[in-house]
This record gives structure tokens, C-alpha cells and sequence, in this order.
């Protein structure tokens, strides 16, 4: 492993800036690796899941939510942010049943993704889940959305298309298509509680 000293800055002061019910923002002091001063502003994050649900027919679950930031409707695999101390596959399950009403069989961790490196602490835990069976959604207060399929083909031309800028699912359907050819291979599990 190579050695990144020559990269690394270290803070030297810290100031809140914001904490709000959803987002803890700081404005840091670092030390840059040739001794001089900035400052960096992020936001610390709990985490997050994504599902990636495989129907039996090779369709995925998919949703559409008004995003208020981006002032549109996104289109988006299923994902939801971690409670605190909450496991991240209970948060997948959890997630994929409120916003859903699908629960799954088999599980598999694919991966993590940061999307926002930049100013975000935070990571989405990518999961697979199949076997579904369908039940009544659960949304939460103040949650909107609508749950719809798509085929990995149909995804995949409007992540080319620029209707799906959403990252997590663009990285997702990334997973999907290697998944699907055989190229990324998962551990499937069947969890027992």
C-alpha cells in the first residue's frame, strides 16, 4: 500500500455550522501537506442503503420522488438513510418494505458508494435483494412517492438518456449490469431474522 502522507491533510480546528434534524454541517482548519492553511465545509451524514430488487420476471423496482433541492421528479432504486445504530441490512429491509410493501428472500451486499466526496461523510451500502414477495407499503409522514418496474435494458437507456442522474442509481445500475452478465458475482444470503 502505498504511503499517503504527501496527500493528507489534518484538521486543526473545528466549528459547527449547522445542526439541523437532518444535517450537521462543519467549517474545518486543516493543515495542507505543504504546511499552509484552508478551511474545508462538509457535511457529516449517518449513511444510507440502496436496494436493487430483482423481480422474478428480470424487472427491478424503481420509484419516483419529487426531490425538493433538484426541484424535479427523480427516478430512483429504492434507499433510505440509516436510523442510528440501526444494521445496514435492517435498514435495507426496513426501506424496501415502508416505501415498497416488497419484502425479499435473499440478500447480497454488493458494495459501498460515496457520492458526494467532495463535502459529505456520507456512504450508501449497495444491496441486492431477491425473491420478492409483495405486501402493503409503509411510507412515512410527509413521504411521496410512486413504486413502478422496469426492465435492466429500459434503466439502462435512460441512465444513457440523462433521465436517471440520480448517482446512487446510476452506480447501481453499473452493479446491475455487471451482476447480470456474470462479470461481478455476489454472495447471496438468506438472513434469519
Amino acid at each position: 500500500m502505498k504511503d499517503d502522507a504527501h496527500l493528507t491533510e489534518t484538521a486543526i480546528a473545528s466549528t459547527e455550522i449547522l445542526k439541523g434534524r437532518f444535517l450537521h454541517a462543519f467549517r474545518d482548519t486543516v493543515l495542507l501537506p505543504d504546511a499552509t492553511e484552508t478551511t474545508r465545509e462538509y457535511i457529516v451524514h449517518p449513511g444510507a442503503v440502496m436496494v436493487i430488487a430483482l423481480l422474478d420476471d428480470g424487472r427491478v423496482l424503481l420509484e419516483r420522488q419529487y426531490r425538493y433541492p433538484m426541484h424535479r421528479v427523480m427516478i430512483e432504486f429504492p434507499a433510505g438513510k440509516l436510523d442510528e445504530g440501526e444494521a445496514s441490512l435492517a435498514c435495507a429491509k426496513r426501506e424496501l418494505f415502508e416505501e415498497t410493501g416488497y419484502t425479499a428472500r435473499e440478500w447480497a451486499k454488493a458494495g459501498v458508494l460515496h457520492p458526494v466526496i467532495s463535502y459529505s461523510t456520507e456512504f450508501i451500502d449497495i444491496w441486492f435483494a431477491r425473491g420478492m414477495i409483495a405486501g402493503e407499503r409503509e411510507l412515512d409522514a410527509g413521504e411521496f412517492l410512486e413504486v413502478f418496474t422496469a426492465t435492466p435494458a429500459e434503466l439502462s437507456d435512460w441512465c444513457r438518456d440523462g433521465q436517471v442522474t440520480d448517482a446512487k442509481t446510476l452506480t447501481g445500475m453499473l452493479w446491475l449490469q455487471n451482476v447480470l452478465s456474470g462479470a461481478w458475482a455476489l454472495d447471496w444470503q438468506i438472513p434469519t431474522s
